[in-house]
C-alpha cells in the first residue's frame, strides 16, 4: 500500500481501468509544456528537491580554519486537482455500461494540465519557478493582431534565436485563441497557415492552454529542464453514501537552464 491509498476505495478493477485511461486521454491532449523541455524522472513520490548545482557561503563554521558551502536544491511543488465519481456510474459500468458520467474528472485534468503549463511557460513564483516567457531576455515583441502576418513575426523570432546562437529547430507555443486562428485561417492562394509556420520552424506548433500569447523556443535540448518526483497519478480520498471522492496528483521543479533560447510572443 502507498500513499494513494488505491486499496481503500470501493472501485473495482475494471472502474480504476476507466478512470486510469479517461485521466491518461484527458492529460496527454492538454499537457502542452512536456512537448517543449527536457523531462527528467519519475523520481518517486519522496523524491523532494532539484540539485541546482549551485552552493552559498556558510556563515560561520563549528571549527576555525574551516570554511562551509551550501547546497542550493529547488524543493519540488506538489499539484493537486479533487473530483468525484458518481457509485452508481461506477457500478453502471461494471455491469457493461460504456457512457459512463466522468465530467468531474475531466474538468480536474484539464485544470492540473493548465496549472502545469502556467507554471512552465509564465511561472510560479511562490513555489520558486521562472517560466520560459519570464526568464527570456527577448522581452517586448507581440503576435500580430492580423494572423496572416504571423509568419513574419515568427520568422524574425526565429531570426532572433539564431543571432543567439540558438539552433533548431524551434516550436511555436500558442494560446487557445491564437492556436485557433492559426488553424482557421488560410493564407492567399488557399495555403493554410499552420503549414507554413511548421515550415518556418522545422518543427511543430503546439495547443497551449493556460499559455497567454504565445513562445518560439529551441527543441535542441538541455535549456528546459522538468524534473518530475511523483508522475500523474490518481489517489483515493474518501467515499460517501453516493460517491468517491479521488484526486489527480503530480510533484515537480522546473529549471530555464539556457533564457535566451526563447522569445515570448504578447498576444
Amino acid at each position: 500500500m502507498n500513499h494513494l491509498l488505491r486499496s481503500h476505495a470501493p472501485i473495482s478493477d475494471a472502474g480504476w481501468a476507466l478512470i486510469d485511461d479517461e485521466a491518461r486521454t484527458r492529460l496527454a491532449a492538454a499537457l502542452a509544456a512536456r512537448k517543449l523541455v527536457d523531462f527528467s524522472g519519475p523520481h518517486g513520490w519522496q523524491h523532494s528537491a532539484t540539485n541546482l548545482g549551485r552552493v552559498t557561503k556558510v556563515g560561520s563554521a563549528p571549527v576555525k580554519g574551516v570554511k562551509g558551502l551550501q547546497r542550493q536544491v529547488l524543493p519540488l511543488v506538489e499539484l493537486r486537482a479533487d473530483f468525484i465519481v458518481k457509485l452508481d456510474e461506477l457500478r453502471d459500468h461494471d455491469r457493461g455500461r460504456q457512457d459512463v458520467d466522468l465530467e468531474k474528472l475531466d474538468e480536474a485534468a484539464h485544470a492540473i494540465a493548465v496549472a502545469e503549463n502556467t507554471a512552465v511557460f509564465h511561472g510560479w513564483s511562490g513555489a520558486g519557478i521562472t517560466g520560459i516567457a519570464e526568464a527570456s531576455p527577448h522581452k517586448g515583441r507581440s503576435l500580430p493582431a492580423d494572423p496572416n502576418a504571423y509568419p513574419t513575426g515568427i520568422a524574425m523570432a526565429v531570426e532572433l534565436l539564431l543571432q543567439s546562437g540558438i539552433v533548431g529547430p524551434y516550436a511555436l507555443v500558442l494560446g487557445g485563441e491564437q492556436y485557433t486562428n492559426v488553424i482557421e485561417t488560410t493564407e492567399h492562394g488557399g495555403y493554410p497557415l499552420l503549414d507554413h509556420l511548421r515550415k518556418i520552424l522545422d518543427g511543430p506548433v503546439i495547443w497551449a492552454p493556460g499559455m497567454e500569447g504565445g513562445i518560439v523556443a529551441s527543441l535542441r535540448g538541455g535549456d528546459f529542464l522538468f524534473e518530475s518526483g511523483q508522475d500523474f497519478a490518481i489517489g483515493y480520498d474518501h467515499a460517501d453514501a453516493e460517491s468517491v471522492h479521488l484526486y489527480l496528483e503530480e510533484s515537480l521543479s522546473f529549471v530555464v537552464a539556457t533564457p535566451e533560447a526563447a522569445v515570448p510572443l504578447a498576444p
